[in-house]
């Protein structure tokens, strides 16, 4: 995988900016399809499989009605088709075991978990795209990392089954994403936007529909729909991101979810943050405050901060 065409983000600050926003904005997208999809499988029983296809077949149609009229053209052709399918099923495996794991687990716990994903990315984006991280991005990452420890501390000694599931949806979502910078090189992001949901519809439909279940409340063909449209515009988001800047540059503010989690959790399940959320997450933040910070360095003087830190 090492071995790929220069990527088309410029080294413009503005640029790294623009797509740090986008990722704020995609955590915000991801928070809430998480809640909904809590509700439906925790709340009304609805099975994990024909949530996990009305996601990708929601994500199917928010694209045809939306993006494919007005942003973008649905294309197949790619340069790297198989690259193109894996990464479709490694989003469906982080979808599908996060859906069960969140029939078990609170919002701020999965979440958490998931904040892991910036520690893989990291690790795995200079072997295999050759954008290697600096000490002080490490130290940001590193940091981050603590303020996860700092908020999982309580639970600490009951680990519940379900955390398994997670770590294992962390893992696909960390390979995901950084299929998703590798491919930006190659294809539009017309492309890979085709591919993630109509690979996840075709899987996923001979499990969904042996479980079927067709509720009576309108509200919940409501949100059937929404699952769609927050995966859709979440990922949109994360795709045009990734294509202004590297994976490491992006991958810490997914820490931001755990503020759009902690919300949620509140209003719609009651859930009050601990002290140890409120600590940690604080910890997270300035984190990513502070790799901001360095972003801003690194560009005053000179440096092409959106692609890759020199050794320190």
């Amino acid at each position: 995988m090492s071995s790929r065409p220069t990527p088309s983000a410029s080294a413009d600050p503005s640029h790294t900016y623009k797509a740090i926003g986008l990722m704020a904005l995609a955590t915000v997208c991801f928070a809430l399809l998480d809640i909904t999809v809590k509700y439906l499988v925790d709340d009304h029983q609805i099975p994990t499989s024909q949530a996990t296809w009305l996601r990708f077949a929601g994500h199917v149609v928010f694209s045809a009605l939306v993006l494919w009229p007005f942003a973008l053209k649905p294309s197949l052709r790619s340069a790297k088709p198989l690259i193109q399918i894996l990464r479709s099923c490694m989003m469906i495996l982080t979808t599908a075991l996060n859906f069960v794991a969140l029939k078990y687990l609170q919002l701020d716990q999965t979440v958490t978990i998931f904040f892991l994903t910036p520690l893989l990315v990291a690790g795995l984006a200079g072997p295999l795209l050759g954008e290697w991280i600096g000490l002080h991005r490490m130290l940001a990452i590193a940091a981050g990392f603590l303020g996860v420890l700092v908020v999982m501390h309580p639970g600490l000694g009951e680990v519940h089954w379900a955390m398994l599931l997670v770590l294992g949806a962390t893992c696909g979502y960390a390979l995901y994403n950084i299929a998703t910078r590798y491919l930006a090189a190659f294809d539009p992001a017309s492309v890979t936007q085709t591919y993630t949901p109509l690979v996840g519809v075709l899987v996923m439909t001979p499990f969904a529909f042996v479980e079927w279940q067709s509720p009576d409340d309108w509200f919940l063909w409501l949100l059937f729909a929404t699952l769609g449209f927050w995966g859709g515009l979440g990922h949109w988001l994360l795709i045009l991101a990734h294509r202004m800047a590297p994976a490491a540059v992006l991958a810490p503010y997914i820490y931001l979810g755990l503020i759009w989690m902690s919300v949620g959790g509140f209003l719609v399940f009651g859930d009050v943050p601990t002290g140890w959320t409120l600590g940690g997450g604080g910890i997270v933040i300035f984190a990513g405050l502070y790799l901001l910070a360095r972003e801003r360095k690194v560009t005053a003087k000179g440096g092409a901060a959106s692609q890759v830190d020199p050794p320190q």
